[in-house]
């Protein structure tokens, strides 16, 4: 349970109202909402395509550049649904991250950033040889779905929440 603070003017009751009214109505009065809706499908399109090319170099050992570079542009896209969203965040509920709202996806977020950078860093470091950089690049796959689901699981509860509010 979320107590109110100068920044939410409503007691979230049990966890159940992804937002206040006052939330709400900054959400849906922000282009912040709009850019992360343009944001997270595009990024859901690269990875889609960058996981084929992973799948395909681990499988054939054909493509290796374009795997390489499709994991570059995934974390780039990352990187700028991660500062966006921020932003929203900010507007929203008053704080650029860690709103109790979206904390565990927030956190979780924090793991997916960690694993791509990691994949990037290996790679320009030199540090691992190709398949070893391509099991980094799914492990932080993975961990893009877990999060990914997790936001549609809030989209959907805020969809449920105000449908019921009508």
């Amino acid at each position: 349970m979320t107590i109110a603070t100068s920044n939410t003017s409503a007691i979230r009751d049990g966890g159940s109202r992804l937002y206040t009214d006052a939330e709400r109505a900054r959400r849906d009065g922000t282009k912040w909402t709009m850019v992360q809706g343009i944001l997270a499908p595009l990024q859901f399109l690269v990875f889609l395509v960058s996981l084929g090319l992973v799948i395909r170099y681990l499988s054939t050992g054909a493509g290796y550049e374009a795997a390489t570079l499709s994991i570059v542009v995934k974390t780039g896209v990352l990187l700028v649904i991660m500062v966006t969203g921020a932003i929203w965040e900010k507007v929203v509920f008053g704080q650029y991250l860690f709103a109790p709202a979206f904390f565990w996806e927030d956190v979780f977020s924090f793991a997916v950033i960690a694993l791509h950078l990691l994949y990037v860093f290996a790679l320009y470091g030199g540090w691992y040889g190709p398949s070893q950089l391509m099991y980094i690049a799914l492990a932080a796959y993975a961990a893009y779905v877990i999060n990914a689901a997790q936001f549609v699981w809030k989209l959907r509860m805020a969809r449920l929440d105000a449908e019921g509010r009508k």
